[in-house]
């Protein structure tokens, strides 16, 4: 056996002994209505994760550790450091706060009950992104339990607008960049696929989000005055339908691909070991097919290294019981575009404007509600290693290795800009039902997640010190 096996053994004793009260710091959080965009809650879950994080740094282990709530100019940073013996730095990224819980009539349980059935746990935000937050807290408390001390430096940032944008985080960064100083991150999220194989994912893809708003007359008018009078949704309607090809897909914004970079072989070699449950998917979305038919390794490639035109919401008129004839004075669509590598928001922005400007639509506002770069993960650095080996060591079977996620994180401004590679790991389950009624976890999925942390922070803090390398 070896000595990192032998240390292993021991935290994992420690994580089993400690299950309920772990599940109990999950189910203290979820409890907490911790709405950014309704400003709901949010004081008493920084609050909380404050108090875990500080219970850490008061531990038997007297290894001593800082956390201090750092304010911005929206809701605070909650930042922690505890000191380790290994000269490497491990930086956990995650946010305490949820998306709304809307619609509730279709939740199953109380969303914000946290209440466990069959082993399952629901919440809003138990997935995304409390559960990942508090294995990884469980798991310094672990290891300080069994051994006394941290085996390498360990930080957390835990935001609270991740759901709304990471508005207020770039400010944190600038002003802050010490306290982001690491050797390698562990992102926010994380999932098993319908097989309960493990997914890591090497990178983010980014995003613009953007609210189209058209105006006509000034006020509500009766529609019998359709006949004359403009209607500004109908001029909506029409300005969307010039973004995207209506047969192929492809968004039609003049320069939008300029910078995409095809799939390297090594992305492509990716690509081709990654399981995806097309059927299983399917059959849960209650969908016949993909967008375009798309299957196989040309489904995963759209999935990954597509950029996208997405139509989040649309607005307009009378939308309450029964009927009303009006004419509406105002219309409005929300759209997001995630981004691939080299794509740049402020670039892809001012590309949509002179797009509407040239199809005769510059009168449409757009307001601008999220800019954030793509980034990506080396799949060589160390932490990529790490957590490849630590997953198939506690789960019994190698991971699935992506290049990247679909989805979207500030992992640029957090790590890529200071040089850190990221890797994204976490407890949620293939129908773990994100920013959906029913998010849930599965608590062997938690309990193991922490045993993962665990096993990575021992890892790497010595891979590769040797060699000099990251």
């Amino acid at each position: 056996m070896t000595d990192l096996d032998q240390r292993l053994g021991d935290v994992f004793r420690v994580v089993d002994d400690h299950r309920d009260l772990y599940v109990q710091w999950l189910q203290e959080l979820c409890r907490i209505p911790s709405v950014a965009a309704q400003n709901r809650g949010m004081e008493e879950a920084a609050q909380q994760v404050r108090r875990y994080l500080e219970a850490l740094a008061a531990g038997p282990a007297e290894a001593g550790g800082t956390v201090q709530l750092v304010p911005t100019s929206g809701f605070p940073v909650v930042y922690a450091e505890f000191p380790g013996t290994s000269p490497r730095t491990l930086l956990f990224y995650n946010h305490y706060d949820v998306q709304p819980e809307d619609p509730v009539e279709l939740w199953h349980y109380p969303p914000f009950g946290a209440e466990i059935h069959d082993g399952v746990m629901y919440a809003r935000g138990v997935a995304d992104n409390k559960g990942n937050l508090i294995a990884r807290i469980a798991a310094v408390h672990a290891l300080k339990q069994a051994l006394g001390e941290l085996p390498l430096r360990v930080k957390f940032v835990a935001e609270g607008e991740e759901e709304i944008g990471s508005v207020h985080l770039p400010e944190f960064c600038r002003n802050h960049p010490d306290l982001l100083q690491a050797d390698g991150c562990i992102w926010e999220f994380g999932y098993k696929d319908a097989e309960g194989r493990l997914q890591v994912y090497l990178g983010v893809k980014g995003i613009l989000y953007v609210e189209l708003v058209c105006r006509g007359a000034s006020q509500d008018l009766h529609s019998a005055n359709a006949a004359i009078v403009p209607n500004p949704a109908w001029r909506l309607v029409q300005a969307l339908n010039t973004l995207k090809d209506p047969a192929t897909g492809r968004v039609q914004i003049d320069g939008f691909y300029d910078d995409v970079e095809p799939p390297t072989e090594q992305d492509e070699a990716m690509l081709a070991q990654m399981t995806y449950s097309e059927e299983a998917m399917k059959q849960r979305l209650k969908i016949p097919a993909f967008v375009n038919g798309v299957t196989g390794q040309d489904l995963k490639r759209q999935l990954v290294f597509s950029p996208t035109c997405n139509i989040c919401g649309l607005t307009s008129g009378y939308q309450g019981e029964g009927s009303k004839t009006v004419l509406p004075s105002v219309a409005r669509a929300k759209l997001d575009f995630r981004l691939v590598p080299r794509q740049d928001p402020h670039k892809i922005l001012a590309q949509l404007k002179e797009h509407l400007r040239k199809h005769g639509y510059g009168d449409i506002e757009v307001i601008e509600w999220g800019l954030e770069h793509p980034a990506r993960t080396r799949p060589g650095e160390t932490i990529a290693r790490s957590v490849a080996a630590m997953a198939e060591k506690v789960y019994g079977q190698a991971p699935n290795v992506l290049p990247s996620s679909a989805g979207t994180g500030p992992m640029y401004e957090v790590c890529h800009r200071f040089g850190t590679p990221a890797v994204s790991v976490g407890v949620g389950n293939f129908a773990s039902n994100n920013h959906a009624p029913n998010e849930n976890i599965r608590v062997e999925d938690f309990v193991q997640g922490i045993k993962l942390m665990a096993a990575v922070m021992l890892d790497f803090a010595q891979r590769d010190l040797d060699l000099g390398t990251r």
